[in-house]
């Protein structure tokens, strides 16, 4: 097989591996087959037009138009002529598909149904992101910038989609992408031959000769890595039961998908401060203000370490919402219309709103995500001085309608019941001994809520440390204190255990009523709660958390001696994150705060943050380095060939016996500064013609030629001279040699000898003769370990 085709084949593999990260974004994956058939059906027409030979670029319109045939038989031949010649019909009709598939994206969630419009979308991208990577690698023998297609089809991908697996598909890409180069670099290394220079590359054998030796090294170069490159680099994360929330990416709403920001985030810092500062009025006509929480997103994916929001698709807001998922038509509901004004310094990227919303009307750039039913800022758009008006529902269920909810749908429970096997399983054992003895799903969430609110013996409090990580939710179990991101993800994990569809909400409790009919929603109010899923009623509101927010009338507990909160109270109780020093209401007394006389411990917290230990310099310390080696990685062949040249134009002895190493090194730098400006070494001539071909094929001037026959002269006479003699000058010869390079050569020229020389391909030479001498030296004493045949004992 020649080496052209063995470099189409490398660019087939490689586009394929590469166009598996699109894998999980539809379902089901069939396409995928298709798309390599048609794929390998290119490639060959590409290699067969550069074996007539034609011209380059109808090579490419070749394999362009046999592309168009392909798809017009596939997805438009009943409007093509004969079935695959595309007309005017057939172009019209791959503009609906495409629109089709464009409005798909929208509307569905990873992963989408393989419809005709996503299909062509894949399968038609696939075979350009092909056609660019074979024209790159192949026809114009240039694997290297063939990176960029393929990193653009991976990329498209990976940010799509948010596989767990997704270091598969990264490794799948860059093994493609590696095989592609060293195909290249194989066909190169075998048209060069052995470089001409004054010692041998290999240690002799029928295995070293050729460029087999560099390949080999560069294999495992390339393994090394991907390796490394798979590694993580350390991060700063927290755990389940963080306030941050982490492991939720940055939500702008400029694309097709968004994954929220946890609201507590943004509140965190804020929460520390002694003064609660309003962050919302609310004007309603709600009868009952007290009960009604503010939502800004819902967390409803949980991996055992965090809770977060799923990645969704977002639309244009639409003028009136859907009816929520799962209500029922005999459910009571009333209007709820209400005034939100934001305060100037409050910049949240999602519009806090009582669920469930049926219109908004708000100024700006928004964006509206269907499943949660919120609404979140595009481009930069957020809540800072906005006000705005919600039209909502208030569902008013009855226990009754709860506790006789039929089951859920088969898809409700397969995304919303799910836990990791990771999670501890005293958290189902503890949900299972709570609610033993019940008879619907109502019954045990309402014993589980009444379990964290008040018959468990739990404390609210924001100072505590339950911990992080996959133990966390077992540690609060054990340890009983927290606050409402503790009881929130706890109830909601367990109500999973259960079979209860269930996720978490975060936004903010009820406020603090003011003279005017106003009510007041300070930073303190910010809050989380569960919320469990129940067919003909939809997404319940419960709330575990003690003296928090307000108990729904629909599952306040009859346990005798009850302290649940009375639902009338607003919440104004402190923070729902942890804080490094008591809250000014809990360290303070009644007396005190009359007298006006507690300490805040605001300045501190403000100025101080968490505690910045050993691990947080080591991670400093690492990303550090990280950057470093980043910037350093692009100037490597650079430093390495002006170390190179530095050394062999450099202080060396000067006696006869040194003239042959002087020289000889002069002679490499030489022929590797030709070779760097794209005259590749022929080991074939002798110095003199050797030198003449440098000449002519740089077009030097003559004082430049003159230097480099002075330097062929000296490489024969220390080759083939009885008693070599140092010849002066040959350092500033080679030099001028570089200047006349420099002079005669085209700017792209100049910047590639100088960033990315082509002689450093001597590095991987140098590794595999080291390696080769290592497995040698291992051979040779691999036979006195061994015992002779036949020996016993």
């Amino acid at each position: 097989m020649s080496g052209r085709a063995r470099l189409a084949i490398c660019a087939w593999v490689a586009t394929l591996l590469a166009s598996c990260a699109l894998l999980p974004l539809v379902s089901p994956a069939t396409w995928i087959v298709q798309a390599a058939f048609m794929l390998a059906i290119q490639t060959g027409v590409g290699a067969a037009t550069r074996r007539v030979p034609l011209a380059r670029p109808l090579t490419v319109a070749a394999q362009a138009l046999v592309t168009l045939l392909m798809l017009t038989l596939v997805f438009a031949h009943a409007q093509a002529l004969a079935g695959f010649v595309p007309g005017p019909e057939a172009f019209q009709h791959f503009a609906d598909l495409l629109q089709q598939g464009s409005n798909d994206v929208s509307r569905y969630a990873i992963p989408a149904p393989l419809h005709d419009g996503i299909r062509l979308m894949l399968i038609g991208g696939v075979l350009v992101i092909g056609l660019a990577v074979d024209t790159l690698a192949v026809t114009f023998r240039s694997a290297a910038p063939a990176g960029l297609p393929l990193l653009a089809l991976y990329s498209v991908a990976a940010g799509l989609s948010e596989s767990s697996v997704s270091w598969l598909w990264f490794l799948l890409a860059a093994a493609g992408y590696l095989m592609l180069l060293l195909a290249e670099g194989r066909d190169r290394l075998a048209q060069w031959g052995r470089v001409f220079g004054g010692a041998a590359r290999t240690t002799g054998g029928p295995e070293s000769s050729g460029p087999l030796a560099p390949v080999r090294t560069g294999r495992r170069i390339g393994a090394v890595a991907m390796a490394i490159a798979l590694l993580p680099l350390p991060t700063i994360s927290g755990g389940l039961l963080d306030a941050a929330g982490t492991g939720v990416g940055a939500g702008t709403g400029g694309g097709g998908t968004i994954s929220a920001v946890n609201p507590l985030v943004s509140l965190r810092d804020s929460l520390n401060v002694d003064e609660n500062r309003q962050v919302l009025s609310v004007d309603t006509t709600s009868t009952d203000p007290s009960d009604m929480y503010l939502r800004i997103v819902s967390l409803d994916d949980f991996d055992g370490t965090t809770w977060k929001p799923s990645q969704r698709h977002i639309v244009g807001v639409p003028n009136q919402f859907p009816t929520p998922t799962g209500l029922g038509a005999d459910v009571k509901r009333s209007k709820i219309l209400t005034r939100i004004s934001a305060a100037d310094w409050y910049a949240q990227d999602w519009l806090p709103m009582p669920y469930p919303p049926s219109h908004v009307s708000i100024d700006g750039s928004w964006r509206y995500e269907p499943v949660g039913m919120t609404v979140v800022g595009d481009h930069g758009q957020n809540t800072r001085g906005a006000t705005y008006t919600v039209t909502s529902l208030d569902v008013e269920p009855t226990a009754e309608q709860l506790a006789t909810a039929p089951q859920a749908s088969s898809a409700m429970r397969d995304q919303y019941t799910k836990v990791p096997k990771s999670l501890p399983a005293v958290v189902a054992d503890t949900a299972r001994k709570v609610t033993a003895g019940s008879t619907s799903h109502y019954e045990q969430a309402v014993k589980l809520q009444d379990y964290f609110a008040v018959t468990g013996g739990f404390q609210y409090d924001t100072q505590v440390d339950v911990g992080t990580g996959r133990d966390a939710i077992a540690k609060f179990l054990r340890d009983k204190q927290g606050f409402c991101v503790h009881f929130s993800f706890a109830m909601a994990a367990m109500a999973r255990t259960l079979g209860i569809p269930a996720r978490v909400a975060v936004g903010f409790a009820p406020g603090t009523p003011e003279a005017d009919g106003t009510v007041s929603v300070g930073l303190k109010d910010a809050h989380a709660w569960p919320e469990l899923y129940f067919e003909g009623v939809g997404w319940t509101r419960f709330e575990p958390t003690p003296n928090r927010g307000s108990v729904p009338s629909y599952t306040q507990s009859t346990t005798p001696g009850s302290d649940v909160p009375d639902p009338a109270v607003p919440s104004t109780s402190t923070s729902t994150a942890p804080s490094a020093a008591p809250s000014a209401s809990e360290s303070c007394t009644a007396q005190q705060r009359k007298l006006d006389d507690c300490t805040s411990q605001a300045p501190a917290l403000a100025t101080g943050g968490e505690p910045r230990g050993p691990w947080w310099y080591a991670q400093m310390v690492a990303l550090g380095l990280a950057a470093l080696l980043l910037l350093t990685v692009p100037f490597a062949p650079m430093l390495w060939r002006t170390r190179m040249r530095s050394v062999r134009l450099g202080a060396h002895g000067r006696t006869e016996a040194d003239a042959a190493i002087h020289t000889l090194a002069v002679w490499e730098e030489l022929t590797d500064t030709a070779w760097d400006f794209g005259i590749s070494p022929d080991e074939s001539l002798t110095p003199r013609k050797a030198a003449a071909r440098i000449v002519r094929l740089g077009h030097l001037d003559p004082p430049s030629a003159a230097s480099v026959h002075r330097v062929a002269d000296a490489v024969e006479q220390v080759l083939y001279a009885p008693r070599p003699q140092l010849a002066a000058g040959l350092a500033k010869d080679v030099r001028r040699v570089v200047v006349g390079f420099q002079e005669t050569a085209g700017r792209s020229t100049r910047l590639r000898a100088l960033v990315a020389p082509r002689s450093t391909v001597r590095v991987v030479w140098a590794l595999s003769a080291w390696w080769m001498s290592v497995t040698t030296r291992a051979a040779a004493l691999r036979p006195t370990l061994r015992k002779p045949s036949g020996q016993q004992g």
